[in-house]
């Protein structure tokens, strides 16, 4: 699945079949943050620390970010949200 084409289910009711950590995404895109975060706390690998960085960046908790961007070994993100939410989201779908 591309990038777009993921984008593209975000107006469908249900997630599309795809890993946990892009089902996460896909409800940050709709405005469930909870339901986002309830996710990513529950994937323990660098991937999951990257989303997880990325919710509490946008949840506007600078430093719980920086937590979870170094356990991820990413940079802390400086650019627009919705650009890092892409990146996350290519990384993802090229990792699936």
């Amino acid at each position: 699945m591309t990038l777009d084409q993921f984008k593209a289910t975000l107006s469908e009711h249900a997630p599309p079949d795809v890993a946990p950590l892009l089902r996460a995404l896909w409800h940050d895109a709709r405005g469930e943050w909870k339901r986002a975060h309830e996710i990513a706390q529950e994937i323990e690998d660098a991937s999951g620390a990257w989303v997880h960085a990325y919710l509490h960046r946008k949840e506007g908790d600078a430093g719980n970010a920086g937590y979870w961007y170094n356990r991820a070994g990413q940079p802390v993100a400086t650019d627009p949200l919705a650009a890092e939410w892409d990146r996350v989201a290519t990384a993802l779908l090229g990792n699936s």
